[in-house]
């Protein structure tokens, strides 16, 4: 069925090509308006000048990257190792679950942005970056603990019951089957929590304001404060970039732990 194929084969191009189409259609269409109606560089600088930036301040924004990425990355891991710890003892202790619980979802419901001041201060301003790993941490936690813990509760009861009945331990039933079941819970949590941990070191960069810590916010910050929309805009397209990678990879992660098994990634025939 030739007729039938193509357009399968033809969709991996078009899904690839259209949005580039699309971005290059807009890219052109800014640099027309602004230079047609002399927008000032400090109001709304064309793409040109925001590319040429990006490739004359790379040296000055390539460290900001680096540390807005390596706390991005310490926090991620973190909140992953916290958050299936703190799943798996939720998952073999109902009474813990039930009294800690509700203080991981105050912690989660309650603005970065309020509790930041305090976290800078009890940590010390001579100590930003650690202020910002924590704050990070907190916004990144959550995804993970209640997506594992929903994982783990979502073993088949019937299979429970069968590791019962032929006398396997609770680390057995932890191992080979509360676990597996909830493994794409936790990538889903991983794939939220990747974002959210870049989002969290950015809006913590920006309430600490100064200080040792210069990352990427800082330079956003620092850029505006001069007037200097297209560097401004060149650590905004460093950051989106940023969490593009992040996304992806977590992403390609995720179909690889589960192409061969999970009906949420295995390919169809039909």
């Amino acid at each position: 069925m030739p007729a039938a194929t193509r357009p399968d084969r033809l969709l991996p191009v078009v899904r690839i090509t259209l949005p580039l189409l699309v971005g290059a259609l807009m890219l052109g269409l800014w640099e027309f308006l602004v230079r047609y109606h002399e927008v000032p560089k400090f109001v709304l600088p064309p793409p040109s000048m925001v590319f040429r930036s990006l490739v004359d301040d790379f040296g000055t924004l390539a460290p900001s990257l680096w540390l807005t990425l390596a706390i991005t990355i310490q926090a991620f891991l973190l909140a992953v190792a916290g958050g299936v710890l703190l799943a798996v003892l939720f998952s073999q202790s109902r009474i813990l679950e039930l009294a800690l619980f509700p203080y991981a979802v105050i912690l989660q419901v309650t603005p970065v942005v309020a509790i930041a001041p305090l976290v800078i201060i009890w940590v010390g301003f001579d100590r930003v970056e650690e202020a910002l790993l924590i704050l990070a941490w907190l916004v990144a936690f959550f995804p993970i603990l209640s997506n594992t813990t929903l994982g783990l509760n979502s073993a088949d009861h019937n299979l429970r019951n069968l590791f019962q009945l032929y006398g396997a331990s609770r680390w057995q039933v932890l191992t080979q089957l509360q676990l597996p079941t909830a493994l794409p819970y936790l990538l889903a949590g991983m794939r939220i929590s990747g974002g959210l941990a870049l989002i969290g070191a950015v809006v913590a960069e920006f309430v600490a304001g100064s200080g040792s810590a210069t990352g990427l916010a800082w330079r956003i910050v620092e850029s505006g404060n001069r007037l200097n929309i297209p560097r401004m805009f060149a650590a905004l397209i460093l950051l989106s970039a940023l969490g593009i990678v992040i996304f992806m990879v977590l992403t390609a992660l995720q179909h690889f732990m589960l192409r061969r098994w999970h009906e949420s990634a295995v390919r169809r025939e039909n």
